[in-house]
């Protein structure tokens, strides 16, 4: 049996994109964590299509790949990556593809896999809150320093002149 320690969280992180929305795993990037071949990964999705759903994964537009990737992995040489557009697989799909690779490999790394996105979402869980928190005390506090603020404001506004007074020899 394979020791899931091997397979490590951070890299996995690492790993994860968000695009369209949601976070996914490119497959040339799951094809390395299972130590398959990428176009291995793609026929066995393809021979099993039915079990991949639009939410579970989809294929990159052009111009997702030219312009997302091309930030995240620096320039690409070329002939070094393939001339097809790749796969991404959200959680779900990555779940599912434990189901069409029967691998002891496959399955320990989908283990591991699974517990950095519910990682990640709990983190996001973490900031959401922590985003609430800051804005209930600034209500808070905006009550207790309205007069201060107010007083503020009325400093930093232009001073409202009168009626201009002419100078100098004014004949009746």
């Amino acid at each position: 049996m394979i020791n899931t320690a091997l397979i490590d969280a951070e890299s996995i992180k690492g790993k994860i994109f968000q695009i369209r929305g949601k976070r996914v795993m490119l497959d040339q990037n799951l094809a390395s964590l299972y130590m398959v071949e990428t176009k291995q990964l793609k026929r066995q999705v393809r021979r099993n299509i039915k079990r991949f759903p639009i939410d579970f994964m989809f294929e990159l537009t052009r111009e997702e790949y030219n312009n997302y990737l091309r930030c995240q992995n620096g320039t690409l040489e070329i002939g070094k990556y393939s001339k097809y557009l790749p796969y991404v697989f959200t959680e779900q799909g990555v779940a599912m593809l434990s189901s069409i690779l029967n691998s002891e490999r496959a399955i320990l790394v989908n283990i591991q896999i699974i517990r950095t996105f519910v990682a990640l979402r709990k983190a996001a869980l973490t900031y959401d809150g922590l985003r609430r928190k800051i804005t209930t005390m600034e209500k808070k506090y905006d009550a207790h320093f309205k007069i201060v603020f107010e007083a503020l404001k009325k400093l930093l506004e232009p001073p409202v002149s009168k009626e201009r007074r002419i100078i100098g020899f004014h004949p009746n």
